[in-house]
């Protein structure tokens, strides 16, 4: 990063096209990480694994914890995939973390050069949280507040949820890019990881079709190494290969030059998630910091 801020983010960001294959992880912030993890966390993912993104997963309402994100991620050079997250108890302290990291971000004069998007939710179409009309018309009231700054908006979701309860294309037409989340897992038709190629590119043929040329991340992206109770397989033989995660991502990597030519500048995915003390089964490090498998993704290829 330089040494004094720039005076505008214009050609700050790379070219999105550049922006394919592997560009970073998914990160639970549920722990409410104090600055000094955040800074040696971001900066093993930027110098051991080269990524150039984290996208937030989950939340922390501690006064002053985005400035930790937003100095973390400068100092490390990451950017960020900022989230909003709504959670699964119905209730209404996504307005008071949206307000939040808004003000965070106007106020922060850094924010603007690290925070790449700002996500609605983590999945909020499925859930149901809002109706499909009235995240729409969140994400074009968050566009208006962060126009000023730059920051494109978008949601972070599924095929299904964008298909279910008659459809979103509201909510398409709103966002500025795609985050998707490819957990083939999931799948009836899922078998084991290596032979999962099928149900992805069903899905991104969808995003494809339906995207309106837009940008697409796969932002939740992983096959787990556990089971647990929100973690549970609808096909038999996917349970039987719930030990060869990493049999997914050596799936991704081998498709390089298909992510690379995806119309809207190609596609960049995400590894579901940092540590498996984020989030049981999906971390790339296990419980004590060590890496639970070879990880050295392409960045291009």
């Amino acid at each position: 990063m330089p040494a004094t801020l720039p005076s505008t983010t214009n050609n700050w960001w790379c070219d999105m096209n550049t922006e394919y294959a592997f560009v970073g992880f998914s990160y639970e912030v549920t722990a409410c990480q104090d600055l000094d993890q955040l800074q040696r966390e971001f900066t093993d993912i930027r110098q051991r694994f080269k990524g150039r993104y984290i996208r937030m997963y989950g939340a922390c309402d501690r006064d002053g914890f985005y400035d930790d994100i937003i100095n973390a991620a400068w100092e490390a050079g990451l950017g960020v995939h900022a989230l909003i997250w709504f959670g699964f108890d119905g209730d209404d302290k996504w307005k008071t973390r949206r307000d939040t990291l808004f003000t965070a971000l106007h106020a922060n004069p850094k924010a603007k050069f690290v925070t790449r998007v700002v996500q609605f939710g983590s999945e909020p179409l499925f859930d149901g949280v809002l109706s499909h009309s009235e995240l729409a018309a969140q994400v074009v009231a968050a566009k208006e507040n962060l126009s000023s700054l730059g920051i494109p908006v978008t949601i972070s979701e599924m095929v299904y949820g964008y298909q279910e309860r008659g459809g979103a294309k509201d909510v398409l037409d709103a966002i500025d890019l795609i985050d998707a989340h490819m957990l083939p897992f999931f799948s009836q038709q899922a078998s084991t990881a290596s032979a999962s190629w099928p149900i992805v590119l069903n899905d991104m043929n969808w995003f494809i079709e339906n995207g309106e040329g837009k940008k697409i991340y796969l932002t939740e992206n992983g096959w787990p190494s556990v089971t647990s109770e929100g973690v549970q397989s609808n096909s038999p033989k996917a349970v039987a290969d719930i030990q060869n995660e990493s049999d997914y991502y050596k799936l991704l990597d081998s498709k390089c030059t298909y992510f690379k030519t995806v119309p809207g500048g190609g596609v960049g995915w995400f590894a579901h998630i940092y540590s498996d003390a984020m989030e049981p089964g999906y971390g790339i490090y296990n419980y004590y910091g060590n890496l639970k498998f070879v990880f050295n993704p392409a960045t291009s290829c």
